[in-house]
């Protein structure tokens, strides 16, 4: 068994996140991704960063909506295989409340630096969490989400990496617009790179979240029809914004996609006669690429498809 203080080779991907961070003229855009199919649409329109969405990954794993039922090892198997599918392309991954206390959040951060994740954030929800636009969440205590942020620099340093730490708060709606901004302050302070003000309830209070986080880089999440007004790319730049997520965009696309596909299937017994084909789906994930492969190292199995 590997030891938690086994130390890891720098991650290219996060070193090229701290230099998309760097350019203060620039917003980093991160389409929210689940499973490998989103995961190439997302890197066939070449984006710079991809977002690992647990509310995506919990459905598309799980079949169940985003109510921590998610485990460490379901959020790190498939954070490995998308932060793999083109290791140049930095990875931002939900690491919910670190899934456990101290030493199971330094495991997490050891768990995602060796997937090659370039970032992750934690929350300070309880550990029986949900979606951060539903109602009803609990919060811990500020002692508790320090301890977490804590962990997780601690590890980063005792094992050497460069993983960008993420610091989320919920507080907003159970506690107000200040207790967010001083959670959010410490965090930074004990070491999160970033911070990420989960649920603003209006543009103004993102505007000043930003202006009263000074230097230290805020990341926006845009949840389509959740608690939080829509705000476009521009506008989260003009705010201040040096990140932006949007996770329901595969999830919700896909959903929409199939249930229109299925619905025809259903209605009429055929198939959409837009559907994409199989051969055009395996050029997406990968064809070609295997095929060269194969051919460069003198195989045959791949000649004819």
């Amino acid at each position: 068994m590997g030891s938690l203080t086994e130390s890891h080779e720098p991650s290219k991907a996060a070193q090229r996140l701290r230099e998309l961070l760097a350019d203060p003229d620039q917003i980093i855009v991160a389409p929210g991704v689940y499973d490998g199919i989103s995961a190439r649409v997302a890197l066939s329109l070449k984006f710079d960063v991809l977002y690992m969405t647990g509310a995506g990954t919990s459905m598309s794993r799980l079949g169940w909506a985003d109510l921590g039922l998610a485990t460490q090892h379901d959020m790190t198997e498939q954070a490995e295989m998308l932060a793999n599918l083109n290791p140049s392309v930095p990875v931002i991954a939900d690491a919910d409340t670190g899934y456990g206390g101290p030493n199971a959040i330094a495991r997490t951060v050891s768990k995602y630096a060796r997937a090659g994740i370039a970032a992750f954030h934690l929350e300070d929800q309880v550990q029986e969490k949900r979606c951060g636009h539903l109602l009803g969440k609990e919060i811990v205590s500020r002692e508790i989400f320090y301890s977490r942020i804590q962990a997780a620099v601690n590890a980063r340093k005792e094992l050497g990496l460069d993983i960008l730490i993420i610091a989320r708060t919920d507080a907003r709606q159970s506690y107000g617009f200040d207790e967010a901004l001083e959670r959010l302050r410490r965090a930074a302070e004990i070491g999160a790179d970033i911070v990420f003000p989960e649920a603003m309830a209006s543009k103004q209070e993102a505007a000043d979240m930003v202006r009263l986080m000074g230097q230290t880089p805020c990341l926006f999440n845009m949840v389509a029809k959740g608690v939080t007004p829509e705000v476009s790319v521009r506008e989260a730049k003009e705010i201040g914004f040096r990140i932006v997520i949007y996770p329901v965009v595969g999830f919700g696309g896909a959903i929409r996609g199939i249930m229109d596909a299925m619905t025809t299937l259903k209605n009429d017994g055929r198939e959409p006669e837009d559907l994409l084909g199989v051969k055009d789906a395996f050029a997406l994930c990968g064809l070609n690429e295997c095929i060269e492969l194969d051919k460069r190292a003198g195989g045959t199995a791949l000649r004819e498809l």
